[in-house]
């Protein structure tokens, strides 16, 4: 049975309020199918009788669900390859010459879901530092349920061969029941906590490296606008951000500069010239 409109547009509602994240007309099936295990758990018979008492009687965490339950969570290892390679590759050598002086490197996954991103993140940094080097990548999502099991770093073997290479999953997991657990010397290099990238940033270090890959897809303009500012403000001046293959800073937030890396194009803060000097020694 498919959501009528009305319970259509109360969750439609309440994840743009909560999230941001834009819901739009022919998404009815899409909601239903992610609510249905929410409502089952809840006791309801089904997602309209579920929906019906959310409406009659508000519950903060019963709207914590849903919104958790239509966070979009698609990942895989080392999702598109490249960015992963130009990191490795490009940003992490020129890096390591700016930051001769502290040997650290801090890295922000801005949307990790169920963790891989991160932990692809703290596979690519240990191949590409240079012994001696220290790096932290903090790893955050808006899905307290997403937080909770890229923290517990425990995966199935379907999770696992999307995308990782074998050799790489023989060196940085080990077997657990049936499926496989991050290793330590992995793991503790990354921390987790829920964040709304839409409300106010908690004080955070700057970061060298920022991830904020297929995020910005879902949110409209302005608030698109809204994250790139904040997230600018936490990337350090000679830092990199990079974003998904279909989004982009232009025309939304003029302070960032396109840098081709290789086959994709990452982002810097753009160098601005104090207002009456012309630029020139």
């Amino acid at each position: 049975m498919t959501l009528s409109a009305a319970d259509f547009a109360f969750v439609a509602g309440l994840v743009r309020r909560e999230s941001a994240i834009v819901l739009t007309p022919g998404k009815e099936y899409l909601v239903e199918a992610r609510l249905l295990p929410v409502a089952r758990q809840a006791g309801a018979s089904s997602v309209a009788d579920f929906l019906g008492a959310l409406q009659r009687r508000p519950d903060p965490a019963a709207h914590r669900s849903v919104v958790d339950a239509l966070t979009t969570n698609e990942t895989s290892w080392f999702r598109d390859r490249e960015p992963y390679t130009a990191l490795g590759d490009v940003v992490v050598p020129e890096l390591v010459s700016a930051r001769a002086g502290t040997r650290s490197l801090r890295v922000w996954s801005a949307a990790c879901s169920s963790g891989q991103e991160p932990y692809s993140l703290a596979i690519t940094l240990q191949q590409a530092l240079p012994p001696g080097w220290r790096h932290h990548i903090t790893a955050t999502d808006i899905s307290t349920e997403m937080i909770k099991r890229a923290s517990a770093g425990e995966y199935s073997q379907v999770e696992v061969n999307r995308g990782l290479p074998a050799q790489l999953l023989a060196h940085h997991f080990a077997r657990s029941g049936a499926g496989w657990r991050v290793t330590p010397a992995l793991r503790d290099n990354v921390a987790f906590q829920q964040l709304n990238l839409t409300a106010p940033l908690p004080a955070m270090a700057p970061f060298d490296v920022i991830f904020l890959r297929n995020v910005l897809i879902y949110f409209d303009v302005e608030t698109k606008r809204s994250v790139l500012r904040k997230v600018c403000k936490l990337l350090r001046p000679d830092g990199w951000l990079f974003l998904g293959a279909a989004e982009t800073t232009i025309g939304v937030d003029e302070s960032y500069e396109r840098v081709a890396i290789g086959r994709i194009s990452a982002y810097r803060p753009r160098v601005t010239v104090p207002a009456g000097t012309s630029g020139k020694g």
